[in-house]
């Protein structure tokens, strides 16, 4: 299955300055050189121990563990630190809803083709018995929203958050000199076997690219929650076994990332051989599956609230991570899915 790095999506006011970015200091760091952080406790719980863990605001000093914090914190952060209340105070601008800016962003075609791939699909389905389609269980295309408008404003959405994290759009797994070439993604190595994706949930997948190049976009929001930073919710209805989107981002050996400090590590290979695993890091390219937050799905809660699964396939060869709905999702619920897997690589105790 799949492994994933709980998320924080909270705006950073200076992540669109990396060569000035500096980790926020520990306690214990503050304390090697002032004696007045002698009484600073954390916030949420009162305690004032465990001060490897315990992260001071970089505007007002307070101090929070990071295992107390909604969404907890897996790691320190590399950049500037906020605090849940000065972090609130942090104005989240949108993405100007200029449909010329917006195409442009997302690098969408100019002259969009009427969907007849997707209508010639909906034709077949309807031919297909129901028993039929739920033997094979067959992928879904998203469906999206009918108003040009509302697709325009679920486009801007994305286009804030990545512009308030410092991330590029990208809609494809990306090979970065320095890093695991596109060679070392090789299905075969994995270590159990992977299973392949059929040719039908090929073209699925294929059309659901095929219209967000046309800007027919996935019926998704992005919102921001002072608790759980930048989420998705559901624009509207999604059928069961829908393909939400893929999983994409800068593709790495694992052993360049086991001590890194990025937000959102997902497994891609796991390989026989360690040194040949591969993860995907969505921190500086990406899609709106960065901003889809993972619950913890060994708790009767966090079972309750999953709504997508997350799985790890063969196509052509190479490994792919599709995010699919689970069940059927109503509009306006935010979507969680396992980050966990069955690795059970990351701490999930005090996961919300």
């Amino acid at each position: 299955m799949v492994s994933l790095k709980k998320r924080t999506h909270a705006p950073n006011p200076n992540s669109l300055k990396p060569e000035s970015r500096k980790r926020p200091k520990l306690k214990r760091e503050k304390l090697e050189s002032e004696e007045d952080y002698d009484d600073v406790c954390c916030e949420k719980c009162g305690s004032d121990q465990r001060p490897v863990e315990l992260l001071l605001c970089d505007e007002c000093d307070r101090g929070f563990h990071i295992f107390c914090l909604r969404p907890v914190l897996v790691a320190v952060p590399k950049g500037p630190w906020f605090c849940p209340f000065c972090a609130d105070r942090k104005e989240v601008r949108g993405c100007p809803l200029v449909q010329t800016k917006i195409l442009d962003f997302f690098r969408v075609q100019r002259s969009p083709q009427p969907t007849q791939n997707l209508n010639c699909y909906k034709k077949r389905k309807r031919t297909s018995g129901l028993v039929m389609c739920k033997k094979s269980r067959k992928l879904l295309p998203f469906n999206p929203s009918e108003d040009p408008i509302r697709r325009l404003e679920q486009m801007a959405s994305l286009a804030t958050a990545l512009t308030v994290t410092g991330t590029e759009f990208s809609s494809e797994l990306t090979y970065i000199p320095g890093m695991a070439p596109r060679s070392a993604n090789r299905a075969v190595l994995e270590r159990h076997g992977m299973q392949v994706l059929s040719k039908d949930d090929v073209e699925t997948l294929t059309l659901c690219k095929n219209m967000m190049k046309r800007g027919e976009w996935p019926p998704l929001m992005v919102v921001f929650d002072p608790r759980e930073g930048f989420t998705v919710e559901a624009d509207r209805f999604i059928r069961d076994l829908t393909i939400i989107t893929e999983y994409v981002g800068d593709v790495d050996y694992l052993k360049n990332r086991q001590h890194d400090g990025g937000d959102s590590i997902m497994t891609l290979l796991t390989a026989s051989n360690p040194s040949r695993s591969l993860v995907i890091s969505p921190d500086k390219r990406s899609n709106i599956a960065r901003f889809i937050n993972g619950i913890n799905n060994h708790t009767p809660v966090g079972k309750k609230k999953q709504n997508v699964k997350c799985l790890r396939f063969d196509v052509h060869g190479e490994c792919r991570v599709l995010l699919i709905a689970s069940r059927d999702i109503k509009k306006g619920e935010r979507l969680y899915y396992d980050y966990n897997g069955y690795e059970n690589e990351y701490p999930t105790e005090h996961f919300v």
